[in-house]
């Protein structure tokens, strides 16, 4: 097979080889060409890739320490007959949740009809009663959603979980692609990728769309919590690519359920806030009352159809891991269709047989909190200790319906870089969907998050993985992906006010705790 995959070996399916070893017939062009590099090559390309990363500041940040985003070298590759399952699927199920959060926090007929019980909804942390009767102007609540996808030991795409809150990742998106074409330049128009650098514009064409009835020309801002937060650099670059103020809470003011920003000439109304920030850190008035994040009286300025927020307040009772697992009934139940794109294999822990048979081979399961991100609160049974198995049940006797237990899925394997040569590393998909009330459109590929360490099983970025270049392969001429070629960035947009970066004694915390990691 060639230097660079000496000892090659998955025990999980792989999305570069099939089971006899040969390569994919959509990954075979991509294998000849691996197969040429000699390790100078590989050491240029890599050098290029670092240098391009490091020159952008394509950044994450974590417990106070900021690092550049690991991007791996070798792209991941997906056919089109397959990415066109994917994006239907990942489309029905944003249309499903959607017309839930609409109906939970209206006439409640699903709960009414017994689809879902009570119960989920009022013990939901993430179900914001503040949120009940506030109608987006065109409808919509999740303008921007990442449903994070698996692939099983069976070759089988499944969905992991749901991220309708304000999910992160499609910055890395957008400078993977333009780093990559520029260490594959040849092999990236000769593979006929479909581009991504055009979502940005849909993406701020949707925001523009959300905008209150009667507004013609809307002014949009994203607030960020700040330069501690772990995706700043992804709120820097959205802001700047759309061309669109990047603001902080202390920007903001409320005044007669209006919202303004202040600038240099005075100030200004705003009519969509792009918020990058959790639900409880928003408004004072309504949440947090300790919070410097947000702007007091904001949900009162949407609630009286001035402003739009995206995405909406009260979202995060749709993407309850509880509700994750009543998806295929909601989709059978709002659309009528069953589901294109089926759940791992997931257990409710409120239900007392099922906690007693789960509690009993918890070292074979996948425990999560229900409100949980990041990978935070994760528990692996095969490869947890006894320590943690017996604080993870406790946790879970203490409150049941806080925690789901699933069937460990051995995550797909891609290569990826492992010194001079190439190793199996355990994959996911974070497809993006953007809604802008008229139609729901797919980032073609999305993010796919790598386990850097050999055999984890744990992607996030938040817990030591990184990145690859997703790339779907289309039968349209070469030049369709030309979008994504290098080209020089816009002009940064004016801040509403300059960044403080001096110390922020009383703040930290909630800079970190205030957007959500990927």
């Amino acid at each position: 097979m060639g230097s660079l995959f000496d000892g090659y070996h998955s025990v999980a399916y792989d999305e570069m080889f099939a089971g006899n070893g040969a390569p994919h017939q959509h990954t075979k062009a991509l294998f000849d060409a691996l197969q040429l590099l000699s390790s100078a090559d590989l050491d240029e390309r890599v050098g290029v890739l670092d240098r391009s990363l490091r020159d952008q500041g394509i950044t994450f940040s974590h417990a106070g320490q900021e690092w550049i985003f690991p991007l791996d070298l070798i792209p991941r590759l997906i056919p089109s007959a397959e990415w066109e399952r994917i994006e239907a699927g990942v489309i029905q199920r944003v249309r499903a949740l959607e017309a839930f959060l609409a109906d939970v926090y209206g006439p409640q007929t699903v709960l009414a009809d017994g689809i879902v019980p009570y119960s989920l909804v009022s013990s939901s942390t993430n179900f914001n009663r503040a949120a009940a009767g506030l109608e987006p102007a065109n409808g919509v609540r999740v303008h921007i959603a990442g449903i994070d996808l698996v692939r099983d030991g069976e070759g089988v795409l499944r969905v992991l979980e749901d991220n309708l809150r304000v999910p992160s990742g499609i910055s890395y998106v957008v400078e993977n692609r333009r780093t990559m074409a520029r260490v594959f330049p040849g092999l990236f128009l000769e593979q006929q990728v479909q581009p991504v650098a055009g979502h940005i514009a849909l993406l701020l064409g949707a925001l523009r769309g959300a905008a209150p009835a009667g507004v013609d020309d809307p002014t949009v801002v994203l607030l960020t919590p700040g330069v501690y937060n772990s995706a700043y650099f992804e709120h820097a670059f959205l802001a700047r690519k759309m061309g669109i103020e990047l603001v902080e809470g202390r920007d903001l003011f409320c005044r007669d359920n209006v919202l303004y920003m202040r600038t240099t000439r005075g100030e200004r109304r705003v009519h969509v806030l792009y918020r990058r920030v959790d639900d409880d850190y928003l408004d004072p008035v309504h949440f947090r009352s300790d919070s410097v994040l947000g702007c007091a009286g904001v949900l009162n300025a949407a609630r009286a159809g001035n402003v739009t927020i995206a995405n909406a307040v009260g979202n995060g009772v749709a993407d309850d891991k509880l509700t994750y697992t009543y998806l295929p009934a909601l989709i059978e139940y709002y659309l009528g269709e069953q589901p294109l794109l089926p759940n791992v294999t997931t257990y409710r822990l409120d239900e007392p047989d099922v906690l007693r048979e789960c509690l009993g081979r918890l070292d074979e399961l996948v425990l999560k909190p229900v409100d949980g991100s990041g990978g935070y609160g994760l528990l692996i049974g095969p490869q947890a200790s006894d320590e943690e198995l017996a604080a993870t049940r406790a946790e879970v006797l203490a409150n049941p319906r806080g925690w789901i237990a699933q069937e460990v899925v051995m995550l797909s394997t891609s290569p990826s870089l492992d010194g001079d040569r190439l190793a199996p590393r355990h994959v996911d998909l974070r497809p993006f969907a953007i809604n802008d009330g008229g139609h729901v459109r797919v980032v073609p590929g999305g993010l796919t998050r790598v386990a850097l360490r050999a055999g984890s099983l744990v992607v996030n970025s938040s817990q030591g993985g990184g990145s690859k270049d997703t790339w779907v392969l289309t039968s349209r001429p070469a030049r369709a992906n030309e979008a994504d070629l290098p080209a020089p960035l816009p002009a940064p947009a004016v801040r509403a006010s300059a960044p403080d970066l001096g110390p922020q004694s009383d703040q930290p915390q909630q800079q970190q705790q205030g957007g959500r990691p990927c």
